[in-house]
């Protein structure tokens, strides 16, 4: 039997086989796991700052507020609150767990927007209520 055959055989049984990486996979969970650039450079971080501007919310209210009372000064005088937030959001940046929770967030919502073909923000939207 050729390899087309062999191939032709596995992906008429549904247990069509990849080899990826260093592991085997089945090719319907390799697909869903599988990230396009865009996704790992673009989507991925921007839920992480999104996420990592929440949990360093303080930070980010001290800067706020000592911009806002500094005004044209504000690069000499909120030095402190500016490397206190640096800091903060660059311990979640560097995080790798940090980007594997992020990396599965945006993996459900990917899954449910190909079930429902609603992206996640309408979906979170209130219904409106009758009268």
């Amino acid at each position: 039997m050729s390899w087309r055959e062999h191939e032709n055989l596995l992906r008429s049984s549904h247990v069509f086989v990849l080899l990826r990486g260093t592991g085997v996979c089945l090719a319907s969970w390799c697909e869903e796991q599988h990230l396009r650039h865009v996704e790992k450079d673009v989507l991925i971080p921007k839920i992480m700052r999104e996420k990592a501007r929440e949990r360093c919310s303080e930070q980010v209210q001290d800067f706020t507020k000592c911009c806002k009372e500094s005004g044209v000064l504000m690069v000499v005088k909120c030095r402190k609150e500016n490397s206190a937030l640096k800091e903060c959001l660059t311990s979640y940046y560097n995080d790798p767990a940090f980007y594997e929770e992020c990396k599965m967030e945006y993996l459900k919502e990917r899954e449910e927007f190909r079930k429902t073909g609603i992206p996640a923000k309408k979906r979170i939207q209130k219904l409106p209520t009758s009268m």
